[in-house]
Parts: C-alpha cells; structure tokens; sequence
C-alpha cells in the first residue's frame, strides 16, 4: 500500500499541501528588537524548509501588543513593521512547502511579571498550586474588550496575507484566551459569551468569521483546538466535536487537534488520561472518536515521532500529522522517512515529579533546540532540563527588559 505520508492534500481554499507531514507551532519566543521576527527565526524556519515538511506553522504571533505569553513574543498588529513578516514568509516557503501564522492571545496565561494586560472570560487565576504566582491575577473581559480582540485576529490575518503568508492557524487551544472561553472551568459568564456551549464559542466563531472576511478565499485559515482539557468537568471531546461541526460553515480549512494546558500539560507528554498515556500520538484515541463524524480534515499533534507512528494517524482518518518536538531534534526527518530512515536521536525525556516545572523545563529544553538550530548548529537533545531551564530564565529577563522598554515607546500605525 502506497504511504498517505507524500500524497498532497487539497484544501477547501484552493490550496494543496504538498505532504501531510506539517510542523505543529511551537514559542520560540526568539523575536528580535520590536518584537518581530529577525534572522534567527529566519534560519530556524530555512532549516525547517529545506527538510521535507508540506506545512510550517510559526510559534504563537500575539495579536495584541500587550498580552505576551513571554517577553520575547512576536507581535503583528496595524503598527508592526511588514517587512520582518514577508522575509519570514519567504524562508518558511524555501523549500517548496507552505507557511501559516498562528495568531494567539495568551488571555490569563501571562507571566506575573509582565506589563501590559492579563485578560480572561472571568477573573479565575491559573490553578498550579505552589506555582500559582506566576501567572498574573486577570480581569474579566468586558464586551468592548471582546470586540475589539475579535478585530485584532482580523488585523493580524490580513497583514499576515499581504507578508506572503499561506495562512493563518487561530490558536484555541492549551489554555489561551479562545480556550479559555471554551472551558466551562474558566468561564463562568453569564452575558452572551457564557452558558450553554454555542455561547462560550461565539468568541471564536465571531474571530473566524472576521478573519475569513479580512483575507481572501484562497488564503487558508485554520483553528488548533483541544481534543480535550483533562480536566474534570472540563472541555471534553463532545464539546470538541460540537465545536468542529460549528465551524464546517465558517470557511474553515483545518482543524488541529491537540490537548491539555498549563494546568494540565497534556500537550507536553504528560497526560492526564489514562487513554492516552502511550509514549507517541498522546491523543489518537480523541482524534479516532472525532475523525469519525467530523466534517472538516483534522491534523493530529502531540508525540509522534516515528513514521510507523505517522502513519498509524493517517490510517486512522487524520489528514494531516503536525510534529513539534521530532523536529526540533531532527529538522529533516520528513526527508528521512521519504528515504526510509529514522531520527537517530530523540529529545530527553523530564521526568520531575513537578509536573508544572517540568512542563516549564521541557519547553525550555524544546526552544535550547531552535535556537542551536537558528544558529547553524545541531540540536543537543541530552542536555540537562536544569541547564535549558537555566539558560531560559536568563534569556527572558534579558527580553523582558527589552520588551518594557519598547511597549513603554509610543507607536504609530505601519
């Protein structure tokens, strides 16, 4: 039987993807000077290209300048320079493959010692226990505030479109701003974003409908959902399934599936589930339930880092298989598995027993990664989680600085 893995993938937009193997988003929270993106990322993303993949999601593209998910945030809102964008672009497409942004608002999920706003459906903290402080205190979101975070996404595809983006990826999962509207844990509302489930996901419909009117038709738009919180009480894989089957009429070309958020890291490979605590594809067992009834093609993320594995997914119904981490690792592996080898090494695995810092550790040690690679070096997947944490905590205070100062700046439109 001839691999799904190099077959090309039409999208409802008019695009194909060239592959199914796609680069799932990660923070690499390595913007430069104005928080856009500088030749670091345009190496990162040249590597990525010259590999094999049919699909390049960015890490997380902040579509309000003063809500970061860390310091060193990429930012593309009316008064962001373009021209960082279009060479970001240009590298992303090297390699014959596509480019999308992914366009977020961290909502409560930003750090205490961040300026700028810290955002929610309500003003419920993030629960980590003895962690807990170091997230920001948020404030409920009043319905101006809501509409003019609907208004930013569109801003942000639309100059995302004239950069030479593909497409966009709206983020509504992990734990952010749309996910957070969706949880009913998080949100308590009781206006029109809050109740019965049409209500918590009027947020993200509203956000699609924008984008979709802001870009043209042949401009992809996708949405990174979770397949579930693990949490009790939480988003479940119903909720999930509702939700794709609202955005079938919006012009949707992908839905992603993913799990988890800082609360309950899922994402990271640290399940929550007992159904999913296999070591690769952490969330088949989700995506198998909601491949059977969704109208739209689903990409699964989280794990996979084998071809067997990838190609386990596709049988299943998934369209399109995202990697993170393999990639960070192994920036060609989808040409190796065209050419029937393997990754010769795999990222070290933090098992601490703080399930939050090792969450924390096992993104730095992710993002030590990028930036070996963005610096024409090779990946050190052995390195100590405590050395990458390290290295981290320095490199953030150094951009928090920088990222006071220059929101501290007045700013005019681009």
């Amino acid at each position: 039987m001839t691999s799904q893995l190099f077959s090309p993938l039409p999208l409802r937009s008019g695009q194909a993807l060239k592959n199914r193997i796609a680069k799932a988003a990660m923070e690499e929270n390595m913007a430069g000077d104005g928080q856009v993106p500088d030749e670091e990322l345009f190496a990162l993303y040249r590597r990525w290209a010259a590999g094999g993949t049919g699909l390049l999601i960015t890490g997380n593209v902040m579509v309000h300048a003063e809500a970061l998910t860390g310091p060193a945030g990429v930012v593309l809102d009316e008064h962001s320079p373009l021209e960082p964008f279009v060479e970001w672009a240009k590298a992303g497409k090297s390699g014959g493959g596509a480019i999308w942004m992914q366009i977020n608002h961290p909502g409560r999920q930003v750090a205490s010692d961040m300026p700028g706003v810290v955002w929610g459906p309500t003003d419920i903290p993030v629960e980590l226990g003895r962690h807990s402080g170091r997230f920001g205190r948020p404030t409920a979101m009043t319905p101006q505030q809501i509409e003019e975070t609907v208004a930013r996404h569109a801003v942000t595809a639309r100059r995302a479109e004239q950069a030479g983006f593909d497409g966009v990826e709206i983020h509504a999962a992990h734990g952010y701003l749309l996910s957070q509207f969706l949880s009913p844990l998080v949100n308590k509302r009781t206006d029109q974003w809050g109740g019965s489930l049409e209500n918590r996901a009027r947020m993200l419909l509203d956000i699609v409908r924008a984008v979709r009117a802001a870009v043209s038709p042949s401009f992809a738009v996708a949405v990174k959902l979770n397949s579930a919180d693990f949490q009790r009480g939480g988003f479940d894989t119903g909720d999930a399934r509702q939700v794709i089957e609202m955005l079938d009429p919006l012009g949707v070309d992908l839905v992603e599936l993913s799990g988890g958020s800082y609360e309950s890291p899922a994402m990271t490979g640290r399940p929550a589930d007992a159904r999913t605590q296999a070591r690769e594809a952490y969330f088949l067992d989700l995506a198998k339930d909601l491949v059977r009834t969704s109208p739209l093609p689903l990409m699964l993320t989280g794990g996979i880092t084998r071809r067997a594995s990838a190609e386990e997914v596709l049988d299943s119904g998934v369209a399109v298989i995202g990697m993170g981490t393999a990639l960070a690792v192994t920036p060609d592996l989808p040409d190796r598995w065209r050419e029937q080898r393997e990754a010769d090494r795999q990222m070290r695995r933090v098992n601490w027993s703080d399930k939050a810092l090792a969450s924390a550790a096992g993104m730095a040690l992710v993002r030590y990664q990028l930036r070996r690679l963005a610096r024409g070096g090779s990946p050190r997947p052995g390195t100590h989680p405590a050395i990458a944490l390290i290295s981290e905590w320095r490199m953030q205070r150094k951009a928090l600085r920088s990222y006071r100062s220059w929101l501290s700046r007045p700013r005019s439109a681009a």
